[in-house]
């Protein structure tokens, strides 16, 4: 039989294992429950995630560029209260922000910009041309004024002056025209169009391009002149 002493030992070890254990076992619940929570926390991150995602791929393709051009037009409408609460000018405040960089790259990007939209019309075909041709041109200061010198009064002709005939081109004047005339040339030879020839179609013209241009002109006064045309055939023209 154990003696009282020898109980009290056994009966603390026992109490001292199943603490131990029910502290492994808190433990181990305790990490259960974290990883549970992780798992659901990841879960709910990937769902989001799936969604954004899902969001991102039914928007239109031009919307990362609309919402910023969206939020520079609210940042600029708050520069511009600010700007008026202050009594300040706004375009000259933004100009002043502007570093050297910034316009060095505005003024490149406007430099290469292309104005000519196409074929709108035979008036603005020739005007782009004129302005392409005068922006070649480079002034001789000098001959301009040894031009005036020699001409007085009629170098401002008014509707009494008869300059008509007086000019004369210079050589080098000459051959920069002869030389720009020969470039036009050369350019439409290279980006004209063979058409095919039909043998059923009219003869009306002496040359190519006589052809193109009764072309042109039967496209624009066609409607207009189709019955003169059907007179002079049967020959009942008056």
């Amino acid at each position: 039989m154990a003696s009282p002493v020898e109980e009290t030992h056994t009966t603390a070890h026992d109490e001292q294992t199943d603490s131990l254990a029910s502290q492994k076992r808190e433990a181990r619940l305790r990490k259960f429950r974290e990883l549970h929570f992780k798992r659901n926390e990841a879960r709910k991150l990937n769902h989001q995630e799936v969604v954004e995602e899902d969001k991102r791929l039914k928007l239109p393709s031009n919307w990362e560029a609309k919402k910023a051009r969206l939020e520079w037009e609210l940042s600029e409408d708050e520069k511009k209260k600010e700007c008026a609460a202050r009594g300040e000018d706004y375009n000259r405040v933004k100009l002043l922000e502007i570093t050297a960089d910034d316009a060095e790259r505005w003024e490149r990007k406007k430099k290469k910009k292309n104005p000519d939209t196409g074929f709108a019309g035979y008036a603005e075909a020739q005007f782009r041309q004129y302005q392409r041709l005068t922006k070649q041109i480079r002034p001789n200061l000098e001959s301009y004024e040894k031009l005036r010198e020699e001409s007085g009064e009629d170098f401002y002709p008014t509707s009494n002056s008869l300059i008509h005939g007086t000019h004369v081109p210079t050589k080098d004047g000459i051959d920069r025209m002869v030389e720009d005339v020969e470039k036009q040339i050369e350019k439409r030879a290279k980006y004209s169009r063979r058409r095919a020839y039909n043998d059923d179609a009219d003869i009306d013209y002496i040359n190519e391009r006589n052809a193109k241009f009764n072309k042109k002109a039967e496209r624009f006064y066609g409607k207009y002149t189709a019955e003169i045309k059907q007179n002079l055939e049967r020959g009942t023209a008056v």
